[in-house]
């Protein structure tokens, strides 16, 4: 009987492996760092909805920064468990899975970028939207509250386009009829604050609304929160830009390391399904 003439095929071991244990265990610990986190920030976004009162709650629902961290947290935990089981199952199709949904993440961040730079005047007429409807229901959220408070103390602004916008709250309405003490304040956040002020008055901007651009800067701050915002985005550009790199680079690295092993783990079923072909054949 002849003996099977052309190159001899690799010859591996029964224990050989082509997947990495360096690959597979850096994947599997890369998602765990941000599982963690994910059930953090959904813990975090559950507990700030839970100590609302209902009513307030759902008043502002569309603005509630908790609602964002429970959303983010919840897919980035489904996210990262693929990612978790798939690396270390060595299952082919959580790790695609991963892979496919970080892809599209990536590309829709990159795309909102690009279209927040091309479509400049619509993204700040949106931006301009999100802030007005935050106005509205300032008094119904406390983290929402705390949140714009912390923006215009940082951002040295007051509303929107001005500090009349404020007008839009219905404790802050300027007009005759509304019976609130509050009536044509604005919160003390807006208010000008001195270096060696220990003590905040909160009752800074009150009646700032009835009085004109001149006298009103004299208290508080006048210009809207969104040409601060413009402008910051425009000096900073750099930052934006690393924080941007920061996020992406995780991302990248996620999808290079899953698409990495998913090809060993096809390598290596291609072994064993090698193996049992030829595992009877005496030539080999």
């Amino acid at each position: 009987m002849a003996r099977r003439s052309g190159p001899a095929p690799a010859v591996y071991g029964e224990e050989f492996t082509f997947v990495s244990p360096v690959v597979k265990y850096l994947l599997f610990f890369f998602n765990m760092l941000f599982w963690v986190i994910s059930m953090v920030l959904v813990a975090i976004g559950v507990y700030a909805r839970l100590m609302k009162h209902a009513e307030a709650a759902m008043a502002s629902l569309a603005v509630d920064p908790a609602i964002l961290l429970i959303t983010v947290g919840i897919l980035m935990f489904l996210l990262t468990f693929c990612g978790c089981i798939g690396s270390l199952r060595e299952n082919i199709c959580l790790l695609q899975t991963f892979s496919l949904c970080l892809t599209i993440v990536f590309l829709l961040q990159l795309a909102a970028g690009v279209l927040g730079f091309v479509f400049s005047d619509k993204a700040r007429g949106k931006v301009s939207e999100i802030i007005n409807n935050a106005i509205v229901h300032y008094r119904d959220d406390l983290d929402l509250q705390n949140l714009i408070d912390f923006g215009q103390k940082e951002f040295h602004c007051c509303g929107g386009i001005s500090y009349k916008d404020w007008s839009q709250n219905m404790y802050f309405n300027c007009t005759e009829d509304n019976p609130s003490r509050e009536r044509c304040s604005v919160p003390f956040s807006c208010c000008l604050h001195k270096s060696r002020q220990t003590v905040i008055n909160t009752m800074c901007g009150q009646g700032m609304q009835a009085l004109d651009y001149l006298e009103a800067g004299k208290v508080i701050y006048t210009n809207g929160c969104i040409d601060k915002l413009v402008n910051w985005i425009h000096t900073n550009l750099f930052l934006i830009g690393g924080v941007a790199l920061g996020l992406a680079i995780p991302q990248l690295v996620g999808i290079l390391l899953s698409q990495i092993l998913i090809n060993q783990i096809k390598d290596q079923i291609k072994l064993q399904f090698y193996n049992r072909q030829h595992r009877a054949d005496p030539w080999y």
